[in-house]
C-alpha cells in the first residue's frame, strides 16, 4: 500500500533542526568571513605588541623598539619578512573560534529571545531587551570560544618570535591546545577571558549586527543602540532617506564606535594571552586585566591601548558587509 506522497515526505533539516541547522549556518558563513579578513586580524595583534614596555621586566628591554609602522606597511613587512601565506598564520583557531562564538552566539540569542524574555503583548521585540540579550549573547559566545582565541593570538605572533630568534612554542594547533593544558590545566585556556567577554559585550552594545533567523526570513535584527540611534537622526534631519545609503552610513558609526568601546579591551586581552608564562602556565608580565592596563597607560601612554584600531575597525565594517549580504528572504 503506497504513502500519499503529503503523508510520507519529511519536512527539511531546517525544520526537523532548527538550531543546530542555524548553527552550522552561522558557523559556515563565519569561516568564509574569517579567511577573507584574517590578514587584518593578524596585522591588528601584532600592532597591539609592539613596543610593549612590560616586557623589560623579563629584561627584553626595548632598547631597539620596532617602529609603529602602520597598518599597510606592518602587512607588506609580514610578506617581506616572513612570506605571504604568513598573513593567514593562525588562520585554523580563529576558524574554530568563529564556528563556536558565532553559532554559540547565535543559538544563545535565540533562546533568550524566544524563552527568557520573549516578546510583548503587542507581539512586538522591544529594542531594550535586543540590547540586552545580544550583550549576553556576545559575552557567551565569546566565553565559550576563549580557548581557540588564546590560541590563534599566540600562533600569530610565532612568526615574530621565529624572526627575534626565539623557539617557537607550537608545532601546530593540536599541539597548542594540549601544550596549554599540560601546562595550565582547564584554567589556563581561559587566559584573558575577563577582558574578551568585556570587549564582546562592548562591541554588541556598540553596534553590532546580530541577525536573527525565523522560519520565514533571515534579517539583520535590531541595529544595538548606535546605528538605531544614527539611522533616526539622518532620517529626521537630513534630506536622506531609509535607504541603502543611510543604512550604510548607519552601519559605518556603529562600527566605529564598536571599535572605539572595544579596542582597548581587546589590546589587553591579546597582551595576556600572548605573555610569556611558567612551567605552570602563570603569567610573567601581567596579574590581571587591571595589572595590564596600568602597565600599558604608564609605559606607552594612553594610546598604546588603540594599537591596531584602524584593521580592527576595517575587519568588522568588511565582516558586517558580508552579514548584509547574507541578509536575504527565502
Amino acid at each position: 500500500m503506497s504513502v500519499p506522497e503529503e503523508e510520507g515526505a519529511r519536512p527539511p533539516l531546517a525544520q526537523r533542526w532548527p538550531r543546530a541547522s542555524k548553527f552550522l549556518l552561522s558557523g559556515c558563513a563565519a569561516t568564509v568571513a574569517e579567511l577573507a579578513t584574517f590578514p587584518l586580524d593578524l596585522t591588528k595583534t601584532r600592532l597591539q605588541m609592539q613596543g610593549e614596555a612590560a616586557l623589560a621586566r623579563l629584561g627584553e628591554s626595548v632598547r631597539q623598539p620596532a617602529p609603529y609602522r602602520g597598518m599597510v606597511l606592518t602587512a607588506v613587512g609580514i610578506i617581506q619578512e616572513e612570506g605571504f601565506l604568513k598573513l593567514w598564520q593562525g588562520v585554523t583557531p580563529a576558524i574554530y573560534r568563529h564556528v563556536v562564538y558565532s553559532g554559540g552566539r547565535m543559538v544563545t540569542y535565540e533562546h533568550l529571545r524566544e524563552v527568557v524574555f520573549g516578546k510583548s503583548e503587542d507581539k512586538h521585540y522591544p529594542l531594550w531587551k535586543s540590547v540586552i540579550g545580544g550583550m549576553m549573547a556576545g559575552v557567551i559566545g565569546q566565553f565559550l570560544a576563549n580557548p581557540t582565541d588564546l590560541v590563534k593570538v599566540q600562533m600569530q605572533m610565532e612568526g615574530k618570535r621565529k624572526l627575534e630568534g626565539k623557539p617557537l612554542r607550537f608545532r601546530g594547533v593540536h599541539h597548542a591546545f594540549a601544550k596549554i593544558l599540560a601546562e595550565g590545566g582547564i584554567r589556563g585556556l581561559w587566559a584573558g577571558w575577563v577582558p574578551n567577554i568585556q570587549r564582546a559585550a562592548l562591541v554588541n552594545m556598540g553596534g553590532f549586527h546580530l541577525r536573527t533567523v525565523t522560519s520565514r526570513t533571515c534579517t539583520a535584527w535590531g541595529d544595538l543602540t548606535t546605528y538605531d540611534t544614527v539611522k533616526h537622526y539622518l532620517v529626521l534631519n537630513t534630506s536622506l532617506e531609509e535607504n541603502i545609503m543611510t543604512h550604510g552610513l548607519s552601519s559605518l558609526c556603529s562600527g566605529l564606535v564598536a571599535s572605539i568601546l572595544g579596542t582597548p579591551a581587546d589590546v589587553i586581552k591579546s597582551r595576556i594571552m600572548n605573555q610569556p608564562r611558567d612551567k605552570q602556565g602563570k603569567g610573567l608580565l601581567y596579574k590581571s586585566s587591571t595589572d595590564c592596563l596600568v602597565q600599558a597607560v604608564q609605559g606607552e601612554g594612553f594610546l598604546s591601548l588603540y594599537k591596531g584600531f584602524l584593521p580592527s575597525w576595517l575587519r568588522m565594517e568588511v565582516g558586517r558587509s558580508q552579514d548584509e549580504m547574507m541578509n536575504v528572504k527565502e
